[in-house]
């Protein structure tokens, strides 16, 4: 049984699924797991704590949240130095910071579409926060960015139970992300595509609310674009599935009881192994 543990810090709409991507109907018998969520949190405080989960012994360590060069982030990997450890990250985390990962051993998954919510109080609020993530999570799923995650997270358990551990250093552009989806219909792929540049765009329009403007109406209008936009994006993904969905050609990915990859496209097609 291969124990895989999940410690997330803050939160980016990838953490929401990164874990159930693996076990999509809770049926796997290979696996187990556990996860260690700080909920919003992400000081050097939580980064120092998230070293409880050593006690569980797992084999592989997964570290999700924005923008992993801060301190807590920092110190949870400190925390597992000598173990498998995968960092899952947003758009800040700069080619100094990877290089800086690698050198310590770790893997990477860099998500520059996983983007920086309007996080003002002249705007946000929870609603408008949980609107936000579902709007992510809708692009990042249709365009391709989980798949990318899941399939990289199935590839090193199988490598460190293999005792050769074989980690992701992956920085996960618009096209790489869409590529995983094996789109059919190429109308369909630059649909993703598009939605995907989008929500990287929304970061930048983000970033100037929470960073640099100062005067209430300009964040909240630059907060409230950024979303807008979000939104958008999310409404180009289901351009995009609508179009895989009208030819019956949507790609599907369910994993088999044993913990293996299985394939189909055709709805009413039985899922094969890959």
């Amino acid at each position: 049984m291969f124990k895989i543990g999940f410690i997330k810090l803050g939160n980016i709409a990838t953490s929401l699924a990164v874990d159930l991507a693996l076990d999509e109907i809770a049926e796997r018998t290979d696996i187990e797991f556990k996860v260690l969520s700080f909920g919003p949190k992400m000081t050097k405080k939580e980064g120092e704590a998230a070293a409880e989960l050593k006690m569980w012994e797992p084999q592989l360590v997964v570290i999700s949240s924005p923008n992993s060069a801060t301190p807590g982030p920092t110190a949870a990997r400190s925390a597992f130095k000598g173990l498998p450890v995968i960092v899952i990250s947003d758009g800040p985390t700069k080619k100094e910071q990877r290089d800086t990962i690698a050198a310590e051993g770790f893997g990477y998954i860099i998500l520059p579409v996983d983007p920086l919510i309007g996080a003002k109080r002249e705007f946000l609020d929870p609603s408008e926060m949980a609107l936000f993530n579902a709007d992510a999570l809708k692009v990042l799923s249709v365009c391709g960015a989980v798949r990318l995650v899941q399939e990289e997270l199935d590839r090193a358990m199988a490598s460190v139970a293999e005792g050769a551990p074989k980690l992701p250093q992956i920085l996960a552009t618009p096209e790489k992300c869409a590529e995983r989806m094996d789109f059919q219909n190429p109308y369909a792929q630059a649909k993703a595509i598009g939605a995907l540049h989008m929500a990287q765009t929304v970061a930048a329009i983000d970033a100037q609310a929470c960073f640099r403007l100062k005067e209430l109406d300009k964040i909240a209008l630059a907060a409230a674009a950024g979303h807008e936009v979000m939104r958008a994006a999310a409404g180009l993904a289901g351009e995009a599935r609508e179009l895989e969905k009208a030819g019956n050609t949507v790609s599907r990915k369910p994993h088999a009881r044993s913990g293996e990859i299985l394939k189909k496209t055709g709805l009413l097609e039985k899922p094969e192994k890959t």
